[in-house]
């Protein structure tokens, strides 16, 4: 009908940027290559720097009806949007939920995510704060990384990143929040965002090893959060 599915690499922006290539700037040779009659929408997709599923629509009204299933599906508690993700070091827990509020937070030149752990009620009603939630499972582990499945009931930009990090669990190619979790002999702590200035994520040598990698070559290491699975109605 009028949805169409791609699997985007990382790195790729969905919207279009000055200079760059862009999903958005790719809309149009592939509605001419694949003969559509309509021009496409962007009904559902990973962010920037995540991989994995697309949603497109050529049909207006069926990608305004999804993004409001999307909408209603998290009112009802339900999660619509699972998400695979690779990370360094393994859950305490095999299953469970991450709660905490996010904001924005400039830092010299850069605003980045943080998070707000007991947000007052008033920066929540102002929208200063976010009030954010993700269900994980670990679905496999081996030496020393696991597989996770996330299923956010809230969106916010970079929220699985940070989530991941309060697990003190960063996702494997994570370069701006994996220098919060700190580590004393193998034993990871949480460090504060003030504290922890972004830096290429750091692995120890057996792993790089095991991913063919030199530690030169670490800053290209693409973060490993797949968009999986959508629900649709």
């Amino acid at each position: 009908g009028a949805l169409l599915a791609l699997n985007k690499p990382a790195g790729l922006p969905v919207l279009e940027c000055p200079g760059e290539l862009s999903l958005d700037a790719l809309l149009p040779a592939l509605r001419q290559r694949l003969g559509l009659p309509a021009e496409l929408h962007v009904v559902k997709a990973p962010a920037r720097e995540c991989s994995g599923l697309v949603l497109l629509s050529s049909c207006y009204h069926t990608t305004k009806e999804l993004q409001q299933f999307f909408t209603n599906a998290r009112r009802r508690g339900q999660y619509p949007v699972t998400y695979h993700a690779v990370t360094v070091g393994v859950p305490a827990e095999t299953e469970g939920k991450i709660r905490t509020g996010l904001c924005w937070q400039q830092q010299d030149d850069t605003a980045m995510v943080v998070p707000v752990l007991a947000p007052g009620r008033y920066s929540l009603a102002r929208k200063e704060v976010k009030s954010t939630l993700t269900r994980y499972r670990v679905l496999s582990a081996a030496r020393g990384c696991a597989l996770l499945q996330l299923q956010p009931k809230t969106s916010f930009p970079e929220q699985l990143q940070v989530h991941l990090t309060l697990l003190l669990c960063p996702a494997l190619g994570d370069h701006r929040h994996s220098s919060r979790v700190g580590r004393v002999l193998g034993v990871p702590f949480l460090l504060t965002p003030e504290a922890t200035p972004t830096r290429t994520q750091v692995l120890d040598k057996e792993l790089l090893s095991q991913l063919g990698l030199s530690p030169q070559q670490l800053h290209r290491l693409p973060l490993h959060i797949h968009l999986q699975e959508l629900m649709l109605p």
